[in-house]
């Protein structure tokens, strides 16, 4: 009982443990998280030197600010926060300027629209971003600390390491099995041994996991004899681990003594102290055990070559410390990674270049600047490209790559009637000749009289020169090239104007055509996709175009026009074998007698509604519902409408337009008009209104229409309704009584609103027609009501009633005038 009660204080002993450790990790991680915002956000600015800003970082540095929140007047007021001295704060503003007037930098009006579409981040968001960080001397390698992404936070779940030597409040997991099970989760105490139930104290201090498992092997048998058989199993593994405490001094942003796990490494300490400070060394890092250096680092080894043969596991009291750099240069301009970097006396200028990269694909590479402190003032220097390996760098040399000119030192161009345009070396094309033969030649069309050199001159002007190509081909004469001479040979096609030919009437594609030598009627038909059954063989006209227009005879011929003939296998009849010319125009008539069939359509009540074909020239409505076979019983004449398509001939049109100007000078009303002319656009077709009672009555009379191809003739049933609508108190539609008159069914609809325009008023018979009313006096004769009427109201116009003050203000200038007439005439 009690052994279980032990056991069960020794389980929530080991819980409690490993909570407490969980709780020093997430103080460690958020400890080193405070650090840096709170290094980012007390950024001191005081020594801060605008001269030695690259153009690229105040860029950076501004668009930053605008995008984190800050508006344009806290620009001033930030930086005096943070102890810019006034100095250099002018200059920055003069630098700001500078780039903005260059174009480098936004434009005030692009900078308020950036502004506005950041103004709802927090000054806390602001802030985290730190746009001030761009000021900073990019040092390399300080990203490695300062980049939230990256963590050198040891690993605790992979596998202990072979040579981990175990200390002070490591846990031990010792599981026995087999013929005998037990298991122990024992911490090593502060004098370095286990206590083992009922065996007493095992010395495990500085042995690794794999000697102590010997060690306890051999005491285990004591108690469990079976061990030395085999039939009984030890495992020990390590469980949680100890933590060690590292001194962190020197040139690092938090010097201190911190709390790390037993795993953590060199980097990890580093990382938990925020790295090197501005004044720290990445390259001359020194680690302390027992009083003596056991290791100097070179981070550079890691951060250039991926070796890390420098981070070294870290024991309890062991110091770091972080000398202060000896050498640093910075690197600006064409290579790959601009910033501060750390040299040696070993390092020389190869050395730099490589830790930043190298250059650039578009950096000058022959030479470098590099501008030196001399102890009293600064000099420039031009390093050659053969003295970079014996370059040595010093501290605070300035090295400025600059890129390749935009020109080049040997091209020659060549563009128009050759097989390869394009750019080419002046060495091996030195003369005109060996350029166009490296073209693979001129193309068949060259224009051979003349190419011409497009050349610049010593002081880069132009000039033209032109030469004969007959003559370089049969190589009677050659011409010398030069550097960026362009050369330029016409091609004779694109020289002339592009000629047609053109083909109109019956053929399958009418239309204009790009013309070709030997070109004859027979063949632009055949291009045309041939002749329609309703083209005619004779008559085909050719009309040429005319250079000896006689402008002061008003009756001179314009054209030279000719008449051919072919047969069905388009061959020309007459043998003429005529040779079309450029922008010839054929013309192709339609047989006189040809006529496609018309039909028209019959709907409704017919005894055989459908589609007609027209017999004869002047087929009327009677005598297509004579072959339709009347009417049904059921058919209502009076209701019959004719649907007739609007055609799309040039006289259509101009109805169209006489019909939409009518509309714009009869409507005051502006939207009106808009709505009446789309309506009237948007029509396909028109009602005609027959009046087919008397058609039948008497076939052929002028009632008696002639029908039109498409024309669709529609016979309603009959009609026993009236709609009323408009200016009444309740349009409804009512059924038809024959004795009923206009006033009648108005009645019925309640009679007329008080906005009623009754003078106006009209009806729309069935068959599309329509009447108004007729008016003397002050009566009306309204129009007469038939089945399928509609009886339409319309609205009154309203008139602005004149109020009391207008009536008063008119009746007091009245007033005023007839009193200046009556002075006037005293």
């Amino acid at each position: 009982m009690n052994s279980k009660i032990v056991k069960d204080f020794q389980g929530q002993s080991n819980w409690i443990y490993a909570l407490m450790l969980l709780l020093v990790f997430v103080l460690i991680g958020s400890n080193k998280s405070y650090s840096q915002n709170s290094f980012a956000n007390s950024q001191n600015l005081s020594s801060l030197r605008v001269d030695d800003l690259s153009d690229q970082q105040v860029i950076t540095f501004k668009k930053q600010f605008l995008a984190s929140g800050y508006s344009e007047g806290q620009l001033e007021e930030e930086l005096i926060k943070r102890k810019l001295p006034p100095s250099e704060l002018d200059k920055l503003q003069k630098r700001l300027l500078e780039l903005e007037t260059k174009g480098k930098l936004s434009s005030s009006q692009e900078k308020s629209k950036d502004t506005e579409k950041t103004k709802g981040r927090t000054t806390e968001g602001a802030q985290n971003e730190n746009p001030f960080e761009a000021l900073s001397p990019k040092i390399f390698g300080s990203e490695l600390f300062n980049n939230p992404k990256l963590s050198f936070e040891p690993n605790l779940k992979m596998a202990t390491p072979l040579n981990y030597q175990l200390g002070p409040d490591d846990e031990l997991l010792i599981d026995i099995f087999g013929f005998s099970e037990q298991s122990f989760q024992l911490r090593v105490s502060p004098e370095g041994h286990v206590r083992i139930p009922n065996l007493g104290p095992v010395q495990v201090a500085g042995l690794t996991v794999e000697q102590a498992q010997i060690k306890i092997r051999s005491q285990l048998v004591k108690l469990y004899p079976r061990i030395a058989s085999g039939e009984t199993s030890v495992s020990v593994n390590l469980g949680s681990i100890r933590n060690i405490k590292v001194i962190i001094l020197g040139e690092v942003n938090l010097p201190g003594t911190y709390s790390l796990p037993s795993l953590a490494t060199v980097f990890n300490a580093l990382y938990s102290s925020g790295g090197p400070n501005l004044n720290g060394s990445f390259r001359n890092i020194k680690v302390y055990r027992g009083n003596k250096l056991i290791a100097k680092i070179d981070m550079y080894d890691f951060l250039i070559n991926g070796n890390s043969k420098g981070n070294i596991a870290l024991k309890d009291q062991d110091v770091i410390k972080v000398e202060p750099y000896e050498n640093r240069v910075e690197v600006s301009g064409f290579v790959k990674r601009e910033g501060l970097y750390e040299v040696l006396p070993k390092d020389n200028l190869n050395t730099l270049l490589s830790f930043a990269g190298g250059f650039k694909s578009n950096a000058y590479t022959n030479r470098i600047k590099v501008i030196r402190n001399t102890g009293t003032q600064k000099s420039v220097a031009d390093i050659e490209k053969a003295s970079f390996g014996s370059f040595i760098p010093k501290n605070g040399d300035m090295y400025t790559i600059d890129s390749a000119l935009s020109r080049f030192e040997n091209r020659i161009s060549i563009e128009g009637a050759v097989f390869r345009p394009g750019y080419y070396s002046l060495e091996g094309n030195t003369s005109l000749k060996k350029l166009i033969a490296n073209a693979e030649g001129l193309k068949e069309d060259a224009f051979m009289t003349r190419a011409t050199i497009l050349r610049k001159k010593a002081d880069n002007t132009m000039e033209v020169v032109s030469v004969d190509l007959n003559e370089v081909v049969n190589g009677s004469k050659d011409l010398e090239l030069k550097r960026e001479d362009l050369v330029s040979i016409a091609s004779k096609i694109s020289m002339q104007e592009k000629n047609t030919i053109t083909i109109n009437g019956p053929v399958m594609n009418p239309g204009v055509y790009a013309f070709a030598d030997n070109m004859r009627i027979e063949d632009l038909i055949v291009i045309a996709g041939g002749l329609k059954e309703s083209a005619s063989l004779i008559n085909i006209l050719v009309a040429q175009r005319s250079f000896n227009v006689d402008k002061a005879n008003p009756t001179g011929e314009l054209s030279k026009v000719l008449t051919f003939s072919i047969n069905k296998d388009l061959k020309d009849e007459k043998g003429s074998n005529y040779v079309l010319l450029p922008n010839d125009v054929v013309t192709i008539f339609t047989q006189s007698g040809y006529q496609e069939q018309k039909q028209v359509q019959l709907n409704g009540e017919v005894m055989f509604p459908g589609t007609y074909v027209l017999s004869k020239g002047h087929e009327r409505i009677s005598d297509v519902l004579k072959r339709a076979g009347g009417l049904t019983a059921n058919g209502f004449p009076g209701g019959a409408i004719l649907i007739r398509p609007r055609g799309n001939s040039y006289r259509d049109k101009i109805v169209k337009e006489n019909k939409i100007e009518t509309l714009k000078k009869l409507s005051k009303d502006t939207s009106m008009v808009t709505d009446e002319i789309e309506k009237e656009l948007q029509k396909t077709a028109d009602i005609v209104g027959i009046n087919l009672d008397k058609i039948l009555k008497n076939p052929g009379s002028k009632e008696d229409l002639f029908l039109s191809e498409n024309d669709v003739l529609e016979i309603p049933s009959m009609q026993q309704t009236v709609l009323v609508s408009g200016q009444v108190l309740y349009p409804v539609r009512l059924r038809y009584n024959g004795g009923s008159s206009f006033r009648n069914y108005v009645s019925m609809s309640g009679g007329f609103s008080s906005r009623a325009l009754r003078k106006r008023s009209y009806i729309v018979y069935a068959n599309g027609t329509a009447k108004d009313t007729k008016n003397f006096l002050f009566f009306h004769f309204y129009p007469k009501v038939k089945p399928g009427s509609e009886l339409v109201i319309p609205v009154k116009e309203t008139h602005k009633s004149v109020s009391v003050l207008e009536v008063v203000t008119i009746a007091t200038s009245l007033t005023s005038m007839l009193l200046i007439i009556s002075t006037l005439t005293k």
